[in-house]
């Protein structure tokens, strides 16, 4: 009986040490890691859906290109000919309304100073109140320029071209003028344009004008001493009429 613990412990040891080598195989120390199940499932590739392979812009763009480059390679000689026909047609459309446009323009143009020239003749005709008429007035003054010319065929080619000239403006002066008027305001509306020739019109006016201002004062002493000395005259031979009686 006294052996019966030292078989017991005996007995134990061994059943102990088979249980610590299980519980090793069973339980080791070393950390094992678990595989995700997704990472299989997302490198299998679904039977419905196909993926869409990423790309970036350039690569777009190249296959754009590419695209199109063999879409015109793969055109037939009638679309490529249908193709020049609408630039032609385009072209031709162009350059005809262009040329519309010039001709238009071109026409306005036209009728505008058509209706300046018209609206520029009939201002220079006296209005009905002045009770001028034009053709008898532009007779006299015709008449008068070529009695102007003849009476200075003989003289120097100077004269002869001037004389007509200044006869028939003062004749026009006297017979027309409200129609010389009209001529003159037209005539210094074109001369303001040019300010050389404005200021040239303007001093040969004040001279010719302080020169008719100047033979009028002149007359007029001239008929004052006539009168006083045809009255010292008349008085003398008065007096000596007066003496004779």
């Amino acid at each position: 009986m006294s052996f019966s613990p030292l078989l017991r412990s005996r007995a134990i040891a061994p059943a102990a040490t088979a249980l610590m080598g299980t519980a090793a195989i069973l339980y080791p120390t070393t950390t094992l890691h678990a595989e995700e199940v997704g990472s299989e499932n997302s490198k299998r590739k679904s039977i419905y859906d196909d993926d869409e392979p990423a790309s970036t812009g350039a690569e777009s763009s190249s296959l754009v290109t590419a695209t199109r480059q063999a879409q015109t390679s793969r055109k037939s000689p009638t679309d490529r000919l249908a193709v020049q026909i609408g630039k032609t047609r385009l072209f031709i459309h162009a350059h005809v309304a262009a040329a519309e446009d010039k001709i238009n323009s071109t026409m306005d143009s036209l009728l505008a100073l058509e209706n300046n020239f018209t609206s520029t003749v009939a201002s220079l005709a006296p209005s009905r109140e002045s009770g001028e008429r034009i053709m008898p007035g532009a007779v006299y003054v015709l008449v008068a320029a070529m009695a102007g010319s003849i009476a200075t065929r003989n003289r120097n080619i100077l004269l002869r071209g001037s004389a007509p000239l200044a006869i028939g403006v003062a004749a026009g002066w006297v017979v027309l003028p409200v129609t010389m008027r009209n001529v003159s305001d037209l005539l210094w509306k074109y001369e303001q344009k040019f300010p050389a020739l404005a200021n040239g019109h303007l001093k040969t006016k004040s001279g010719i004008q302080r020169a008719v201002y100047m033979a009028k004062v002149h007359t007029e002493q001239a008929v004052r001493v006539v009168d006083e000395k045809v009255g010292e005259g008349r008085e003398a031979v008065e007096g000596w009429v007066s003496k004779g009686k």
